[in-house]
């Protein structure tokens, strides 16, 4: 399957409307102490029996996409840059603290919905995910064989998933999130477990879901998954929207960026990010016929 580096994306009904979400967390952090204290033995001590005191941290600010039918989107950042935390408020995990997300379907993300029992065994845990998801018996008989035949567990698959390694348990979670056709998927770094056997089964997985119309939304350090399944990015940092749209762009902005990081050039790389948000077209969740443009940035 082709993905076309031409932005000019087919008009379709919107799957998922993101509209001016935010999101900020409260969590807690002790008071910082002048340079005595921290010199005195004594205050160390009492530091360690001092109270903490509650802190707002903002993971997401304003947040605004349309994502249509057929779209395969790329989520990219660094660590810490909002995007799990994006996925969770998309299939409903969590309320944001601002804004709405609406959606065509239920989203299904990865390992969530198939919710595993490690003392089962993998077979049992396949008809158990089923069910949790709202298959019949019939539909669980029909799709089990080839539910094993994408997990590549084998003669595994009859052990207790207790006894599985974390990658051999997320291609179970995979198989089974995948084995429902969902309209709307949401894959968090599973692409990234397992053999290449088992790599080049998602990716062909990954290209069925899209040629049936499926929308799906795909977290990935791996530049090079994405550039192969998606046909747009999003690329987050520090809970902002950097960048929305065609994904070499994005993916040869995103390398120029990490670079200057990893080099020192912290002004660089802020003087890049600053640019980013200035050129970006924020979504008119009103309006779809606003159509995003392709940035040859550099």
């Amino acid at each position: 399957m082709d993905v076309s580096s031409d932005l000019n994306f087919v008009e379709c009904s919107p799957a998922v409307v993101i509209d001016k979400v935010s999101m900020t967390y409260r969590t807690t952090s002790r008071r910082h102490d002048s340079l005595e204290q921290k010199r005195s033995k004594s205050s160390r001590f009492r530091r360690l029996q001092r109270q903490t005191t509650s802190v707002r941290v903002p993971a997401l600010k304003n947040i605004s996409l349309v994502v249509g039918h057929g779209e395969s989107v790329g989520v990219i950042g660094r660590n810490g840059s909002g995007k799990s935390t994006l996925l969770k408020i998309v299939c409903g995990q969590i309320p944001p603290t601002a804004g709405v997300v609406y959606a065509s379907a239920t989203p299904v993300m990865l390992g969530v919905n198939a919710a595993l029992l490690p003392a089962l065994s993998g077979d049992e845990n396949i008809i158990l995910g089923c069910l949790a998801m709202g298959m019949s018996h019939a539909e669980i008989d029909r799709k089990y064989d080839s539910i094993v035949d994408l997990s590549g567990l084998e003669s595994a698959i009859h052990m207790p998933m207790k006894s599985y390694s974390s990658g051999m348990a997320s291609r179970l979670r995979f198989s089974i999130a995948a084995s429902i056709d969902p309209e709307i998927l949401i894959i968090d770094e599973a692409l990234n477990t397992g053999d290449a056997q088992f790599k080049d089964r998602t990716l062909n997985r990954m290209h069925e879901l899209l040629d049936q119309a499926s929308t799906v939304f795909l977290v990935s350090h791996s530049l090079s998954t994405v550039t192969q399944l998606c046909n747009r990015v999003v690329w987050l940092d520090d809970g902002e929207l950097l960048f929305d749209g065609d994904p070499l762009d994005a993916v040869k902005a995103y390398r120029l960026f990490t670079q200057k990081f990893a080099a020192g050039d912290r002004i660089g790389a802020m003087k890049l990010r600053r640019r980013l948000i200035h050129d970006l077209e924020v979504a008119d969740v009103l309006n779809r016929n606003d159509k995003r443009k392709s940035r040859a940035l550099l």
